[in-house]
């Protein structure tokens, strides 16, 4: 009985440690694989038209797929098809951006200010162990009310109010950051297939919303 529960104990810190590392690793091999994607879409020039189709195609496999097949070696598969599509969908974002004068500038420093956040965020929850699990309610609402708040800006076209949600975004996905790592860390999150997607979702919204706010700053 007394080497039963240190049994337990060490078969679940394997367990948490093997989601741990085939999240960091699928989620490191999906970013590289967005940017061969973005820089295909770059090359190609495609539209802001094809650019809105593969955020809505991704959004349909996430939402109607990717829960069906998270459990199979299929879900891999599905979150390559996910990153690609909203990496493919950069490329006329990112050709906007380099257009400008300051424009490699802007891209280097939303991207290493992306890669501080979350290994910053993730390095916390990682070195302290700390249970982020009672601001998924919060993140929730936070999430619902700036994309109400983006919508609504479409028609009201207030550029304070765009770099506020920008600024929101980035908090709450930060959050996110921390608490999907904090559920993998605990036990809570066992799929590694689902926290890839969460964390590169994070990881996405965050490096365009610093991108947008570097842009207004930059006057550009």
């Amino acid at each position: 009985m007394d080497n039963y529960q240190p049994s337990i104990a060490a078969s679940s810190a394997l367990s948490v440690n093997k989601v741990l590392r085939n999240t960091y690793m699928l989620l490191s091999i999906t970013l590289i694989f967005s940017a061969l994607t973005a820089a295909l879409s770059m090359v190609m020039q495609v539209s802001p038209g094809v650019s809105l189709a593969c955020s809505f195609g991704a959004l349909a496999l996430i939402w109607f797929v990717l829960p069906r097949t998270a459990q199979s070696a299929a879900g891999i598969g599905v979150v390559f098809a996910i990153t690609g599509l909203l990496g493919f969908g950069l490329g006329p974002v990112l050709n906007h951006y380099l257009s400008l004068s300051n424009g490699s500038e802007l891209v280097a420093t939303s991207l290493g200010g992306t890669g501080i956040i979350f290994l910053a965020l993730s390095g916390y929850v990682l070195t302290t162990r700390r249970d982020f699990s009672f601001m998924g309610g919060f993140l929730i609402v936070g999430l619902i009310i700036a994309i109400l708040a983006a919508v609504a800006n479409i028609f009201l076209g207030i550029p304070a109010l765009s770099l506020a949600i920008s600024a929101a975004i980035i908090l709450v996905m930060s959050g996110f950051i921390l608490y999907e790592t904090s559920q993998v860390v605990h036990g809570g999150e066992t799929n590694y297939v689902m926290a890839t997607v969460s964390l590169y979702l994070s990881l996405y919204n965050i490096f365009t919303s610093l991108l947008h706010i570097l842009g207004i700053f930059g006057d550009e």
